[in-house]
């Protein structure tokens, strides 16, 4: 069990962030038999040679922090964490790959070499694997970002726990994490950092290792919809508010932004922007603001409208 404390400081900045890098260690380790995915994803279907960022991943138990720092919020990016991998103190390096249980004899012995190496196979990976699907995916973790802090404001962090994950709960002023660990450690002025991650599933991950920001990993949820495209507009639908329109409404199974509808389906933002304002108007969609983001949904109208039930 993972005690951690929330001190004065610390439970007063409990925040969540999307971490393009975890979400690459996940994909490789899915590829590995490692770790497991609720539904099959035709994408994910090879990597790169990566063989020392594969012997790193091959541990069962840690696969150190620096790979994938914390990132700093919903909106970090591959680009800004891998500059930060590629910061990290050799000192730093050395201890977290001493505590990995692999064998990494083919790694170099230099831990700044080491370093940049597997941060040069961790933006290959990115590229060729993850890169492609992000919009999707990252649509998907800001639809849970926006789920659970709608949770937090409703019912409290201990309401908001619950649903995290089976192995999660708040016991008086501590986060317990039921995992094989064994460790008691307060969170800081920095606070608690959730990280929703698409290849978590069915686990929980705790980063208590100093001097990251002490951070909790769960599944994301919805992931299982990851192998589905979105379903093709009723007809009738199409007659009514035109083809691309109603291609849009549908395609909102999951909160989106802009850009996301636009690469999805290959339009220019500008005309995905006209469209969801119209929707918007009609009492179909609502948006709402996250960081730099506006994410667009579908009203209980606008489901109704979809679904053939008005």
């Amino acid at each position: 069990m993972i005690e951690l404390a929330l001190t004065a400081a610390g439970s007063q900045r409990v925040r969540f962030a999307i971490s393009p890098l975890e979400e690459v260690l996940g994909a490789v380790q899915t590829l590995l038999g490692i770790r497991r995915h609720p539904a099959p994803l035709p994408w994910l279907s090879g990597v790169p040679d990566v063989p020392e960022l594969t012997a790193v991943l091959s541990a069962r138990h840690y696969i150190t922090e620096f790979l994938s720092p914390p990132p700093d919020g919903p909106e970090t990016t591959a680009e800004a964490q891998l500059a930060v991998v590629r910061a990290t103190p050799p000192s730093q390096v050395a201890l977290e790959l001493g505590m990995v249980d692999a064998d990494l004899s083919g790694l170099p012995s230099d831990p700044a070499e080491a370093r940049d190496l597997l941060a040069g196979q961790l933006e290959t990976v990115w590229q060729a694997v993850l890169a492609p699907q992000w919009p999707r995916l990252r649509e998907l973790l800001a639809a849970d970002i926006a789920h659970r802090t709608r949770r937090l404001g409703l019912g409290g962090l201990a309401a908001m726990l619950a649903e995290l994950h089976p192995r999660v709960r708040l016991s008086g002023t501590s986060v317990l994490v039921d995992v094989r660990a064994r460790e008691r450690l307060p969170i800081d002025s920095r606070g608690l950092l959730l990280i929703p991650a698409v290849f978590a599933w069915p686990n929980v991950g705790v980063v208590t290792v100093p001097p990251w920001q002490v951070s909790l990993l769960y599944p994301a949820r919805g992931v299982a919809s990851l192998s589905t495209s979105s379903a093709a507009p009723p007809e009738p639908l199409v007659e009514v508010l035109g083809r691309t329109r109603a291609l849009v409404l549908a395609t909102l199974d999951a909160p989106a932004a802009t850009t996301d509808l636009a690469h999805r389906h290959g339009l220019a933002p500008a005309t995905v922007s006209a469209h969801l304002t119209a929707l918007r108007g009609a009492g179909l969609l609502a948006s709402e603001r996250r960081g730099h983001r506006v994410l667009y949904r579908r009203t209980e109208l606008g489901d109704a409208l979809l679904t053939g039930r008005l």
